[in-house]
Formats: C-alpha cells, structure tokens, sequence
C-alpha cells in the first residue's frame, strides 16, 4: 500500500483535511441534533464574534489566561528539564528520586487545589503555579527516561577522548534525549492547559472561569463553545511551536 505522502497528500494537508470533515460533522449534527445543548460551528462564530467584540473584559480574560498559560509551560520546561537531568544524570539520582517523581505524577493534582490558593493567593499567581505543576511532572519523567535511553558506551567513547561533562551532555545525551523530552513537553503543554483552566474555574473571580460558569449557567453553549474553541486554538498553535522547535532539534537525523 502506497502512504498518503507517496500519492500527494503531504501530512500537513492530511491534518486540515481531517479538520475539515470534523467540523463539517459538527455543523451537520448541531443543526439537526438539539441546539440548546450542542451549538454547530456556524452559530458559534455569529454568536461568539459580536459578544467578544463587545465584552473588552472578556477579552483581557482571555489575554490573561493565555499568559498565565505560556508562563507556567515556560517553568515547567525550565525546571522541568533542568530537575529531570538532576535525577538522571545518575544512577543513585533515578533510583532514589525517580520513585518520588513517579509517586506524585500518580497524585490527582486537584486535590492539591485548595492548597494552591492558601499559598499563592486568589490571583494569577496560584493559577500559574496549579499550570506549572500539571506540566513539570511529565517533563520531568520523560527526560529522566530520555538519559535512560543514551548508549552507555558513546558516554564512554567521548570520555575517552577527553570530552568533559558539559561535553558530553551537549553532544551526546542531549541529541539522543530530543524526542523523548519533547513528547514531554507536548504532554506537559496539554496538562498546563488543564492546570490553569481547573485553576480558572475554581479560584476566578473575573477570568474565563467565571464566564464560563456564567454561559453554562444562562445556557449559552454557542458561547461557551467559542470560548473553548478560543483556548483550543491558542494551545494549538503553542503546540505546534513546540513541534517547530523539535524539528529544528532534530535536523541532525535527518543526515
């Protein structure tokens, strides 16, 4: 059998038309399903455009999430990495802390919630840190696993030949670790996304959360649906940044 590339169709291309008939399927099932529950693509952007222009608070909060979004991906990947090359660098590291690591991925973050607020208060700063929290864990399992996976004796031969530490590291285990951490960072911008929204919802007083309540309580679903679709697009176009920056990571293997 011949791949979709081989005939023509470049997976970019794949990807859109894919999008298409999904969107096609929702417009079709929202105007013959029950509209007061399932809006269809259509309604949503009649509905959701005007309100959006006319409600400039509900803009900054959109503005204001998305920030909090891209500062609490930017620690987790900061710390992330930096906290996972820590714990595999060695082997006493991944044997005596990888288990902790491990042990609080496991852990529902919600319930760390209320805990969140009394530390960092009611305000951006609680919402950020929940994000971050989401987010660092996977980093940091995936780029333990990455070192994991560097052959031991191409650290071996470039030591041999004098390489030092920070050498090795550059050269050696970073490059064989690019696909590993960023499958971590995909996750971890998809959980960040997560953290912050559950944040939202529960600590907001003026952000998307309470607009969110507020269209689910008045039964608006178109707005509430662009509302979605409106944070969608944003972690999407994050996301493929992030598969941008892998690629140029990742340009040595294609040698």
């Amino acid at each position: 059998m011949h791949s979709a590339t081989e005939r023509g169709l470049s997976p970019a291309a794949l990807r859109w038309v894919t999008i298409a008939v999904l969107v096609v399927a929702w417009e079709v099932g929202g105007r013959l399903g029950d509209q007061s529950f399932v809006a269809a693509p259509s309604k949503v952007v009649a509905v959701f455009g005007p309100t959006l222009a006319a409600n400039p608070k509900l803009v900054a909060a959109l503005g204001l999430a998305l920030v909090e979004l891209l500062a609490a991906f930017a620690l987790a990947v900061v710390l992330g990495i930096a906290i996972g090359v820590g714990i595999g660098i060695t082997d006493l590291g991944r044997r005596s802390l990888f288990p902790i690591v491990l042990l609080l991925y496991g852990l529902p973050q919600v319930v760390l919630l209320p805990l969140f607020i009394l530390i960092f208060g009611l305000g951006p700063p609680s919402r950020i840190a929940f994000g971050f929290s989401h987010g660092v864990l996977p980093i940091i399992v995936n780029t333990v696993a990455g070192m994991r996976g560097v052959n031991p004796l191409l650290v071996a031969s470039a030591r041999t030949m004098g390489a030092s530490q920070l050498q090795i590291l550059r050269h050696v285990v970073f490059p064989t670790m690019v696909a590993t951490v960023f499958t971590g960072l995909r996750l971890a911008m998809t959980l960040t996304l997560l953290g912050v929204i559950l944040a939202e919802l529960f600590v907001s007083t003026n952000g998307i959360g309470n607009y969110t309540q507020i269209f689910a309580e008045t039964f608006k679903p178109a707005s509430l649906f662009g509302l979605i679709l409106v944070l969608a697009a944003g972690a999407v176009v994050l996301n493929e940044l992030v598969r941008t920056v892998e690629e140029r990571f990742s340009r040595w293997k294609q040698g």
